[in-house]
């Protein structure tokens, strides 16, 4: 899984925001990031399938998952990242939809789109919980 340097670099930016999240955010980015963690963990842990396309059935029920969790937050946190977080977990969610309804998305669009929809996810929760610090910082309560 971390053959290359991109997926060592990855790896480092996910365990630096997810340790800020825990450090510097409230309850919701500690949950987010939370869900996060343990989606990417099971999915690591998940083999593909072999050959080429196909649907990866397994990852795609975590993947609904962490929308539902990340919708979930949303629905009952007034926090404006948890939004965008959903709107880059659904284009994750939305790759696996076209491969399930035999649409054919090149591997390597659904591989990007996944990339860099987890890239903004992670920003989304690193904006979140500094914003989280900062308000906790400016009311006085750290």
């Amino acid at each position: 899984m971390f053959e290359t340097i991109y997926s060592q670099i990855g790896g480092i930016v996910t365990v630096l925001v997810v340790a800020f999240a825990f450090l510097k955010g409230d309850e919701p980015e500690r949950l987010a990031s939370a869900a996060f963690v343990l989606v990417t963990g099971a999915v690591m842990l998940i083999p593909g399938p072999h050959g080429e396309g196909g649907a990866r059935w397994a990852w795609m029920g975590l993947d609904f998952l962490l929308l539902a969790v990340f919708i979930g937050l949303a629905w009952h946190s007034r926090r404006t990242w948890l939004f965008w977080a959903a709107a880059f977990q659904s284009l994750i969610v939305t790759g696996h939809v076209l491969i399930v309804a035999d649409l054919r998305p090149p591997g390597d669009a659904f591989a990007a789109v996944n990339n860099m929809s987890n890239y903004g996810l992670l920003v989304s929760i690193a904006v979140g919980a500094f914003w989280a610090w900062q308000e906790r910082r400016a009311s006085g309560r750290e």
